[in-house]
């Protein structure tokens, strides 16, 4: 019954994820690229103030400072799709789905100011004072009562698309090949997993946002310190990785597919698995924002696939590239990612060092996207009855632990596209509004 239910889910995954949602993620991007004039990209050094806390207001509505949304947001995509997901794109994709990954981000900049200046626009209160946010509400306030089937169809893809199916597993498996433990281990490290997650998720999104904006700034400057290493041992190959990316680009020789389509595809697959750009996850995060001006958590939210993708990504399939290691090796996901660190690094480093940032990335990921979910079923049913969906998350976290990865990859992937056609079509139909609080926004701003 299991194989009969995976192979299904493999099948949809493949269709789901063919042509027509690519047009709807890259052209709907293209779009907002476009229709913002380029914009909102001249102003990322006032989005750098914003993130610095130049203007935060402890009075304004909201539950996180602009920092703390910003860091929630990107402990939820700066995860194992960065440290896995790169390696699962280079198998699947060749040194080419990097370009489509840096395209997808550029073009996911511009979907994130759209999709999270709505958030904050559209926003809702709780009767207990819980900031209320996300596509769903963005749907149902900006778009009208008759659109609530389209925000249902979102919050119920929602519950599956945010459950921690790829990041447990992908931390499971790196656990068992770092300590060569055997496979029935897997369940147990699934158990100490979901313990240790609920002390944090279970106590909110303020203390996710606390904990996450402790965590994120740590993480991604142990990873920087990290890759660069490898790179610097490796600098002389550096130059030529980068041309085999542009190269294998627009051929897709090294492609698993063969064709140029194909690596297309798994570029932006693998990039929106990675930054989240117009599935609709960060908009409930970056909703919860302190600010009166939702043009500023627009901004803000756009620095995410810029660290995100442009960043910690091209650093990982630097590092896996010029290894060499993807070219002669089965391993797929975390496992090739290993492997790589493993044939530069002094024998135990890499070890260490990726079981370090796989354990730190991991828990990130989970902590914030627990919030995802709660968000979701407090949508379908009642806000106050949201935080039950936790105890789904903590119990799923366990069985993670033992599937197969092809199986975590294709229910996932399945789900998060499901969550973008509501969540693009909604940013489409309401950019104009946007783009009027943007020229009133930008106008005051230069005024000043």
């Amino acid at each position: 019954m299991f194989e009969i239910i995976e192979k299904s889910i493999a099948q949809f995954s493949s269709w789901i994820w063919d042509w027509p949602l690519l047009v709807l993620l890259i052209g709907g991007g293209a779009f907002f690229l476009l229709y913002s004039r380029f914009t909102p990209f001249l102003y990322f050094g006032h989005a750098i103030q914003i993130l610095r806390g130049k203007y935060d207001n402890e009075e304004a509505p909201g539950q996180l400072s602009h920092f703390q949304a910003l860091s929630s947001a990107i402990a939820a995509t700066v995860g194992m799709g960065n440290i896995s997901g790169v390696a699962v794109a280079l198998v699947m994709g060749g040194p080419g789905a990097i370009f489509w990954m840096w395209i997808s981000a550029v073009i996911g900049m511009a979907t994130k100011f759209y999709t999270c200046t709505l958030a904050i626009m559209y926003r809702s209160e709780s009767e207990e004072g819980t900031t209320l946010s996300g596509p769903m509400y963005v749907i149902v306030e900006g778009l009208g009562k008759s659109w609530k089937p389209l925000a249902v169809f979102f919050a119920i893809a929602g519950l599956i698309g945010t459950l921690p199916a790829f990041t447990v597993n992908q931390l499971t498996q790196t656990l068992v090949d770092v300590l060569d433990w055997e496979d029935d281990t897997k369940l147990y490290i699934g158990i100490v997993l979901a313990v240790i997650a609920s002390f944090v998720i279970l106590g909110g999104i303020k203390r996710i946002g606390l904990v996450a904006s402790k965590l994120v700034p740590f993480m991604v400057v142990l990873y920087f310190i990290t890759v660069f290493t490898i790179l610097i041992l490796q600098i002389d190959k550096v130059p030529e990785m980068f041309m085999l990316i542009f190269s294998d680009a627009f051929s897709g020789e090294a492609a698993a597919g063969g064709a140029l389509g194909y690596l297309i595809k798994t570029g932006v697959k693998r990039a929106a698995f990675s930054n989240e750009a117009g599935i609709g996850t960060a908009p409930m995060m970056h909703g919860t924002a302190k600010t009166n001006e939702p043009i500023r958590e627009g901004l803000v939210a756009m620095i995410g696939p810029a660290i995100d993708t442009l960043l910690v990504c091209t650093l990982t399939a630097l590092a896996i590239l010029s290894t060499g290691v993807w070219r002669h090796s089965d391993d797929n996901g975390i496992s090739l990612t290993l492997a790589a660190f493993n044939s530069v690094l002094p024998y135990g480093i890499g070890d260490i060092v990726v079981i370090t940032m796989v354990l730190v990335f991991a828990f990130s990921t989970l902590f914030s996207f627990s919030y995802y979910g709660v968000t979701c079923l407090g949508f379908l049913t009642k806000p106050q009855f949201g935080k039950y969906y936790n105890y789904i998350y903590i119990l799923s976290i366990v069985v993670a632990a033992v599937v197969k990865i092809d199986f975590a990859i294709n229910l996932i992937d399945s789900a998060f596209a499901l969550m973008a056609i509501p969540t693009v079509i909604s940013g489409l139909f309401l950019s104009k509004k946007v783009n009027d609080k943007a020229k009133t926004y930008f106008q005051k701003i230069t005024s000043k």
